[in-house]
């Protein structure tokens, strides 16, 4: 039985753990030809690894996706080895949480460069070629902050509902050219990004918090891709929101 991502090349932001290392075996499980990046270059090739074991191919490159040129970099070594990009997940992110009064603006500019400037670098690189062959899946990952806002995450919600309102935009300008876009919001997941929330009190409330739900894991968002990405081309899967089947806001 045919793979239903075979001869596909899709390009996967930080790749290195959780959602984006989940989301890079799912896609290659269907067949498609991995291009996963991050900052991590040891992690990248243990996932590397893992997916040539199972009879795949994955390219691994280096990028931080704060950084223009390496994002314009990764998305030219994925085109010089496969000469076409398929899906692009843009799953990069961090999550620094604070109240406003206590924000390291570090943090909020991190944010910013990460969440939001490093996915639209990654979609002004890939956009060309994608118009060109009138085919294409941009996925861009944000999350329930972005449509929703709680105190001590500000900086966090500006980020994510940047990341909505560009999707929106870009989906309504690409359309005619044959390239899908898709919004994916999870809820809680039980990965590291709570790890580097770097406001000492709101790490153990927001821990506390993740802790009294039965998390999602990360394969459950790697499914919702799968899903959206092996769609009819006719279907445009625009959205998703998925949160833990106990978590309320």
């Amino acid at each position: 039985m045919e793979k239903r991502l075979a001869g596909k090349v899709a390009v996967v932001t930080g790749a290195s753990s959780g959602i984006g290392e989940a989301s890079a075996l799912a896609l290659a499980a269907e067949g498609a030809h991995i291009v996963a990046s991050a900052r991590r270059v040891d992690r990248l090739q243990d996932l590397q690894k893992k997916i040539e074991m199972k009879g795949g191919d994955c390219l691994s490159v280096e990028c931080d996706v704060q950084e223009e040129m390496q994002c314009r970099k990764l998305i030219q070594e994925a085109e010089a080895k496969h000469h076409q990009i398929d899906i692009l997940v843009n799953n990069a992110g961090v999550m620094l949480l604070s109240p406003v009064i206590e924000a390291d603006t570090n943090d909020w500019r991190r944010m910013i460069n990460t969440n939001v400037l490093g996915l639209m670098y990654c979609v002004h690189a890939a956009l060309p070629g994608m118009v060109k062959r009138k085919s294409g899946h941009i996925v861009n990952i944000s999350s329930v902050a972005g449509r929703t806002a709680r105190p001590n995450i500000g900086g966090y919600n500006a980020s994510k509902w940047a990341v909505n309102g560009f999707s929106e935009a870009l989906r309504q300008e690409v359309h005619m050219d044959g390239i899908r876009v898709t919004l994916i919001e999870p809820g809680v997941v039980r990965t590291e990004l709570r790890e580097h929330i770097t406001n000492e009190r709101i790490r153990e409330d927001h821990e506390q918090w993740a802790a009294s739900m039965t998390q999602l894991e990360s394969e459950d968002i790697a499914e919702a891709i799968v899903y959206a990405v092996t769609a009819p081309q006719r279907a445009n899967i625009n959205e998703i929101l998925i949160r833990p089947t106990d978590q309320q806001g």
